[in-house]
């Protein structure tokens, strides 16, 4: 995790040159990790889709990099309310994070803070930004803003897609107490994170056709998503509605008509 306003600064930078969305410091996300029944869990441990398994949660860098991982948390408990446990959340709302104070974005004549990337599943905030619910005709202000966010969001969608893929372990359920699941699951995303970073290494484990690639909006699925028929133990969680705060609705408003005019990229209207 970063620790100084310098460091995430860096991270916001790189969404910005990357996926052309400004003041976005890591995009989050979770995953079922399914396991074969558990011995004297109970309840507890019994999720939506009627199986056992344990909660993955992670925030992650422009460059597909795990920078925050929370792993363990007990089944039936959604998104929201994972997150809501986790110690991002609680250094967030005790302003523990040592984030850039609020900058004004071009020609916008507000500030705006630094926030993470969140779906459906997560509580709007000032430091969390999410998609508008509901459908929206196309090339309206919400639908672009939407397409927008799930564009930059892919990197934890891929990150997730390359780690069940490439671990195995991941594939199937689990024969595992949660406790010696949640080792697994952290040691894959350590080795994830080395093999990233190792230059004599990322080649070999995310070679350039293993991500997502997009030209001019267009996008070829990364290798990973082939092998998704097989996926059965990385599932998606389950999203619960949360009534949003004003001025959280404020602050996404703002970006979205700043993705209608000055940040606009000349091929969203087709993709939108």
């Amino acid at each position: 995790m970063p620790s100084t306003q310098e460091e995430w600064q860096t991270i916001s930078d790189k969404f910005q040159e990357i996926w052309n969305f400004p003041h976005c410091i890591g995009a989050i996300d979770g995953k079922l990790v399914v396991l074969q029944a558990p011995i004297n869990t109970g309840s507890d441990l019994y999720n939506y889709k009627s199986q056992f398994s344990i909660v993955l949660l992670a925030l992650v860098d422009a460059e597909y990099n795990f920078l925050l991982v929370d792993v363990g948390c007990k089944g039936r408990i959604s998104d929201g309310g994972v997150f809501k446990n986790c110690i991002l959340y609680k250094q967030i709302e005790t302003q523990k994070l040592n984030l850039p104070k609020p900058t004004i974005i071009e020609e916008l004549s507000t500030e705006l803070p630094f926030f993470f990337l969140g779906d459906a599943a997560f509580p709007l905030s000032e430091h969390i930004m999410k998609p508008y619910s509901g459908i929206h005709p196309n090339g309206s202000t919400k639908r672009i803003f939407n397409y927008r966010l799930s564009r930059a969001r892919r990197v934890v969608e891929n990150a997730f897609g390359i780690l069940s893929n490439v671990f195995r372990v991941l594939r199937k359920p689990m024969l595992l107490q949660p406790e010696t699941a949640q080792l697994v699951v952290m040691a894959t995303v350590c080795l994830h994170n080395f093999l990233r970073n190792s230059h004599t290494s990322r080649d070999y484990y995310t070679p350039p056709t293993a991500f997502d690639i997009e030209i001019n909006g267009e996008t070829r699925p990364g290798d990973w998503r082939q092998d998704q028929n097989e996926q059965i133990s990385v599932l998606p969680l389950k999203s619960v509605a949360r009534r949003n705060k004003v001025t959280a609705e404020k602050v996404r408003d703002n970006l979205a008509n700043y993705f209608c005019t000055s940040g606009a990229l000349h091929w969203q209207d087709k993709y939108t």
